[in-house]
Parts: structure tokens; C-alpha cells; sequence
């Protein structure tokens, strides 16, 4: 990244970069085909540029006061930090639309993207989002009791989706980025298609800020299939949210079972990610797009004794090489945010 671009960017900003970076070149999109008024962008995080802001605030309280901080650091952690300066970086002069809206940011990018030219106001949208990993994040998810316990010999072992002996989440950071286009604009310049992004739906709880609502969760991907047009028998793999907190699990499992029913393969990836927050969404539907085209369903790492308390789910104990040709990837964030993306085989 030029320094140009990297001075104005805290280390989730430097992340997502590199991941645009990557999703642009597989796309095969020239640079006036990014700088195009129809090119849009949308990525989200939930934090901003936290470590700036951490830094910046201690260097503030301890040493030199506000007038020897440096004019970049705002920049460096505002909210919408991601979307800004990947704007900048790219050439980006069509729309904007930052998100933040925790473990749901990156998913709600994507549906603004698929939205955005769904109604006809781009013909391609960058999206994505990221999560840069900070202690004081982690410590403030610990003092909730949010996180993991018991596992600090055996760190690898601590993120148990839908396990008996699940204690909570793993903090984590990491980002991912797609190229949504329409598909006759695709066409027409040659584009390698690795699926299309056939439904999507959010929606809110209205209940509670924490916890989670197993009928907010029922109703987001009952709108999801409504607008794919599908029927939940079309689905052939259910990308989980499954955090491994004891409760969210639990509902999660009762929402997807009031839809599906016990048949669906289901399993949770942040056994092997841990919880990467606003980047969790777009991780995780680029997960979901490998399972379309390799014919690859991942197991639930670290599911040792299903949770009795869970829905009677085909949960996956060992990786499946089965061909599907459509899947759901769910996300739900604290505030009561549901968010639900369909994605098909092409």
C-alpha cells in the first residue's frame, strides 16, 4: 500500500485494502472500470480504527496533551474509516455506503452492494469489511462474560459452536472482499462468475440489545428465501453465525429449524476463525462461495458432544464433499441485527 493511502489508515483499513486489493485483480476490472460513476463501494467494521483511537487517547491522557497528536489520527479511526479510504485508494467516484453495525458490518455492505444494483443505481459494488484485533476490544467483550474461559492451555480448543462445553467467543481479526456486478455487465467484459448473490434480507429484534431473538432470526431468513424466490428446500448448506456463546447458539439452532427443519447441513466456521466481528459477514460468504464451487461443506471444528439444549440439526462433524447449489449465510449482531444472504451456483 503507498504510503500515500497508508498514513491516513489504521491496521483494519491496511487489511480490507489488501483483501480489495485481491478481489479486484481476480475480477479481472481495469482501473477506469473501478473509476467508473456506476462503480460504487460499501465496507463496513465495528470498531473503526480502534487501535488508533487506544493510542491516540493514552498518548493524550500520559504525555503531550492534544497539541502534538498527529492531524492523520481521525482519520485513522472514525468509523468509517474502511469505506473513506479504500474509497480514496481506488478511485472510487459512484456511492459510498460505509457500514457499522458490529458482527453484522460486513454482511449489511454486502447487501447494500447487491441492493444497489438490484435498483439499477450501479452496475458494480466493491464490498466488504474487516476487523483489526486490539486488547481492549477483547478485555471489553471479557467483561461482559462473553468470551471463552478455560481454554488458555489449548487456545485452539477455546471456540466451540454448538458444542456442550462451549464457554463463549473468541476474539479474532481479519477481513475479506467481494466484487458484485450485474450480470449482464459481467458477461459482456468476460468476468469469471463464482456465484450470485440471489437473496438477502435485515431486519431488527426490536427486543433486546444483547440478547438474541430466536424469531428475528426465523423471520430475516424467511425474507431472505422470499427474495431469492426459493424454497428453504433449495438451500443445500447453512453458513452458521454460531459464536459459541450459550445462548445466541441455542436460538440460532431454534430459528433454523422453525425454517428448515432437521435436513439442512448447518456448521459455524468460527471454530477455526474465532469471531472476527465486522469482518465476519464477507469471511464468511467467501466461505460459502468456495462450498458452491468446490463442493465443500466445512465441519464444526471443535464439536465434540452437540449440545442437547440445540435444535435437532444436521450439524456437519467432518468436512463433506457434497455438491450444493445454493447456500445461506447468516450473521446477528448485538442491537438485535439480523442479516441473511443467499448465495447461488451459477
Amino acid at each position: 500500500i503507498p504510503r500515500q493511502y497508508r498514513r491516513t489508515m489504521d491496521r483494519v483499513a491496511m487489511m480490507c485494502a489488501l483483501s480489495l486489493k485481491r478481489a479486484v485483480a481476480q475480477s479481472g476490472l481495469t482501473p477506469a472500470e473501478v473509476s467508473d460513476p456506476r462503480t460504487g463501494i460499501s465496507f463496513g467494521s465495528a470498531m473503526g480504527g480502534l487501535e488508533t483511537l487506544f493510542d491516540y487517547a493514552e498518548d493524550v491522557s500520559h504525555n503531550s496533551g492534544f497539541g502534538r497528536q498527529n492531524a492523520t489520527a481521525f482519520l485513522r479511526f472514525m468509523s468509517h474509516t474502511v469505506a473513506a479510504n479504500l474509497a480514496v485508494m481506488f478511485g472510487i467516484i459512484g456511492r459510498n455506503l460505509p457500514t457499522s453495525s458490529a458482527c453484522t458490518a460486513s454482511a449489511q455492505a454486502i447487501g447494500a452492494g447487491y441492493e444497489s444494483i438490484k435498483y439499477g443505481m450501479s452496475d458494480v459494488m466493491l464490498v466488504g469489511g474487516g476487523e483489526g484485533l486490539h486488547y481492549v476490544e477483547a478485555g471489553i467483550f471479557d467483561s461482559m462474560g462473553a468470551t471463552a474461559i478455560g481454554y488458555n492451555d489449548n487456545p485452539e480448543a477455546a471456540s466451540r459452536p454448538f458444542d456442550i462445553a462451549r464457554s463463549g467467543l473468541v476474539v479474532s481479526e481479519g477481513s475479506g472482499a467481494l466484487v458484485l456486478e450485474e450480470y449482464e455487465h459481467a458477461k459482456a467484459r468476460g468476468a469469471v462468475i463464482l456465484g450470485e448473490v440471489a437473496g438477502y434480507a435485515t431486519g431488527c429484534d426490536g427486543s433486546h440489545i444483547t440478547l438474541p431473538s430466536e424469531r428475528g432470526m426465523e423471520s430475516v431468513m424467511r425474507d431472505a428465501l422470499k427474495d431469492a424466490r426459493l424454497d428453504s428446500s433449495s438451500i443445500g448448506y447453512i453458513n452458521a453465525h454460531a459464536t459459541a456463546t450459550p445462548k445466541g447458539d441455542i436460538f440460532e439452532s431454534i430459528a433454523v429449524h422453525k425454517v428448515f427443519g432437521s435436513k439442512t447441513p448447518i456448521s459455524s466456521i468460527k471454530g477455526y476463525t474465532g469471531h472476527m466481528f465486522g469482518g465476519g459477514g464477507a469471511f464468511e460468504s467467501i466461505v460459502s462461495l468456495m462450498a458452491l464451487n468446490d463442493a465443500f461443506l466445512p465441519a464444526n471444528k471443535n464439536l465434540a458432544e452437540i449440545d442437547p439444549a440445540c435444535a435437532p440439526l444436521d450439524y456437519i462433524r467432518a468436512h463433506r464433499e457434497t455438491a450444493v447449489t445454493a447456500v445461506m449465510n447468516n450473521n446477528f449482531a448485538f442491537g438485535g441485527i439480523n442479516t441473511s444472504i443467499i448465495l447461488k451456483k451459477i
